[in-house]
């Protein structure tokens, strides 16, 4: 069998730290400024703002569980905590993507005066701030789904804060009120989107999906090419974290002795490896044995 760990692309705590601290601060000053200004999408901004410190809080936790080691009660450790982080996170913002659709049809029905100065100046503070959280984020987020969780909340929130500086100017100069519901309804619909894409690849992992890129048929003709293999049948291929991919098999071979198996195993292990990136292999043996043969039928 295969043991290979490829290592995760980890993210230092100081940076994890410094995000949420941006992250609450800048939720403490959007909620005095939107209350101020009386603008729906700072207080918006905040309650993303504030969600996203929680995100990367739980990122955090999930990113330290899935380094513990193995154990008889937790045989694979607890690498899928990242998946469930992901899975909380993406549902979060798609609940508030919902919330921001609802209040901004309500102030589109009922307009209320908005203070654009104000709003640009909260809005302005915000956008920095975001723009350093999504960079302190940015390295982890391109190899980990959790992680891209958190940074997407963090995107979203740097959008979110260009278009609050831009309404917050369009308020004050042309008097367009209408323009801060109608920018909060945007942001929610790219968050929701975003948000969507994570939950269903997370969603996938958890229930033991095929992981994305693999053709179980181009698999199997690659290992039937190998020396001495007669058919490779009953493939089940899964991920238990996002990069951790495994497979077993059942592989039909002549009568041979033992050793010369054991040869043929490690010549797949070694072209699932280089081939398909899969770093955990169980393959069972078999000599005429199965009637019933089928790429995936149990």
């Amino acid at each position: 069998m295969a043991h290979s760990h490829p290592h995760s692309n980890d993210i230092s705590g100081r940076r994890l730290f410094l995000t949420v601290a941006l992250n609450f601060l800048i939720a403490i000053a959007e909620i005095i400024g939107g209350l101020i200004a009386g603008s729906l999408s700072l207080l918006a901004d905040a309650l993303h703002n504030f969600s996203d410190g929680i995100a990367v809080i739980i990122s955090y936790i999930a990113l330290r569980l899935s380094h513990a080691r193995n154990s008889q009660k937790h045989t694979f450790g607890l690498k899928r905590a990242e998946i469930l982080a992901a899975v909380i996170n993406s549902s979060v913002l798609l609940g508030l993507s919902f919330y921001l659709f609802y209040e901004s049809i309500q102030r589109l029905l009922h307009p209320s005066g908005v203070n654009g100065l104000w709003m640009a100046a909260v809005g302005s503070i915000g956008l920095v701030a975001n723009v350093i959280g999504t960079w302190l984020l940015q390295k982890g987020a391109a190899h980990n789904l959790n992680i891209r969780s958190a940074y997407l909340h963090l995107l979203a929130d740097a959008a979110s804060s260009v278009a609050v500086v831009a309404g917050g100017f369009a308020i004050h100069f042309w008097g367009i009120s209408w323009i801060d519901p109608a920018l909060t309804i945007v942001i929610g619909v790219y968050v929701l989107r975003e948000s969507f894409l994570i939950l269903a690849q997370a969603t996938h992992i958890l229930m033991e999906g095929t992981p994305a890129g693999i053709d179980l048929e181009a698999l199997r003709k690659a290992i039937e090419t190998l020396h001495r293999v007669k058919d490779v049948h009953h493939i089940h291929v899964w991920s238990v974290a996002e990069h951790d991919i495994h497979l077993e098999a059942h592989v039909g071979v002549g009568e041979m002795p033992l050793s010369g198996s054991d040869s043929i195993r490690k010549d797949i292990e070694e072209l699932l490896k280089t081939s398909f990136g899969i770093n955990h292999v169980t393959l069972q043996m078999e000599c005429n044995e199965c009637r019933d043969v089928g790429l995936i039928k149990n």
